[in-house]
């Protein structure tokens, strides 16, 4: 089974940083990608990053230059190193991961963590 579990969320003053971390624990055999996700109150889910093989990366244009996503295979832990944040970054964030299927692309998500930006 499957699980992935978010950490690291929290209130932040504007400017500050925090580290996400998304543990995975089970088997997934064909990872097509990894990234984050996050949902504001009143907002659809949107995508922020991911990390395909070969580690390449790409980013919403809100969050370029400030977040950087990283996975360390040895821990199967995904982080998401927040940087200058804002109050508009104030979300919850997910993490995700979408398997290769013969029928198509499945996701597993995370439970979420809160992330409040506010002084």
């Amino acid at each position: 089974q499957v699980q992935l579990e978010e950490s690291g969320g929290g209130l932040v003053q504007p400017g500050g940083s925090l580290r996400l971390s998304c543990a995975v624990s089970g088997s997934i055999f064909n990872i097509y990608a990894m990234g984050w996700y996050r949902q504001a109150p009143g907002k659809q889910r949107e995508p922020i990053a991911h990390i395909r093989s070969g580690d390449s990366t790409t980013y919403q244009d809100s969050v370029k230059g400030r977040f950087t996503i990283s996975r360390d295979g040895a821990k199967n832990t995904m982080y998401l190193q927040m940087n200058s944040l804002k109050p508009e970054d104030t979300a919850v964030y997910y993490c995700n991961i979408k398997e290769a299927r013969l029928g198509g692309i499945y996701d597993y998500w995370g439970q979420g963590t809160q992330v409040t930006v506010s002084s």
